[in-house]
């Protein structure tokens, strides 16, 4: 077993129509996943509205607290989009066209089409590295270890590839379920025991309802194999004890 140190991140969605209820938000999902994939352990999650001083003020606190940062939203051509400016304003670097970005763009779109909308999207710290995307052109953007991306779900996921080899990661977190049908209730007190055994698994429960039947879905997660296995078989020992159905 490695002692790598735990490498962490932080996640803050920008927009008010995430907030509004009007979009879902799925990029949580996606990215938590990919970085975990990669070793990365997501701590905290924010949802923030499109108000430049509140995107400041996040960014600067996520970024002093966790090794990584990842932004989706507000980098489209529209007036509210304004989470560039505002990363630029964070980190005191000049926001203007970011020469390789424009050259993106305006090779992307044919003449007459790279208009004042889409321009806006070459404008970010004029010091950033390109994050390149391959499915609409419009590059994101990070500067130090802050990583700004689309808030389109496909454009956001399609950009993740290019950047598996910028993110150094400790061991992938491994995850292994057991499903119960029983309530959280019958098995709190035992499942405590377990996880107080054994402080380098993170153990949760979380209730589901299916084919008319509650249940509880137990999730191990660990970067070691063999210590997920061993609290597997303590929970099983306690589950068999009380007779409850494995499903």
């Amino acid at each position: 077993m490695s002692n790598k140190k735990e490498i962490i991140a932080g996640i803050i969605i920008i927009g008010n129509e995430v907030l509004s209820g009007r979009t879902k938000d799925i990029n949580t999902s996606t990215l938590a996943t990919w970085l975990n994939s990669l070793g990365v352990k997501v701590k905290e999650v924010k949802i923030i509205p499109d108000d430049e001083q509140t995107i400041i003020n996040t960014v600067n606190q996520y970024r002093k607290s966790y090794d990584y940062v990842f932004t989706t939203g507000g980098i489209g051509p529209t007036h509210d989009d304004i989470t560039a400016e505002s990363i630029s304003k964070a980190f005191n670097i000049e926001y203007g066209f970011h020469k390789e970005a424009y050259s993106i763009l305006e090779s992307y779109y044919k003449p007459g089409e790279f208009n004042d909308g889409r321009q806006k999207m070459a404008k970010m710290p004029v010091t950033a590295n390109l994050i390149y995307n391959p499915s609409s052109g419009s590059p994101g953007f990070n500067v130090e270890n802050v990583f700004c991306l689309p808030g389109v779900p496909s454009i956001m996921q399609s950009m993740l590839g290019s950047l598996t080899n910028k993110i150094a990661g400790g061991e992938p977190i491994l995850s292994e379920t057991i499903n119960l049908r029983t309530v959280e209730s019958e098995i709190a007190k035992s499942l405590t025991d377990v996880q107080n055994k054994n402080t380098d698994v993170e153990i949760g429960s979380y209730p589901f309802f299916k084919a008319g039947k509650l249940g509880v879905a137990i999730v191990l997660r660990s970067t070691d194999k063999n210590k997920i296995e061993f609290c597997k078989s303590e929970i099983i020992k306690f589950v068999k004890d009380k007779e409850i159905q494995i499903v």
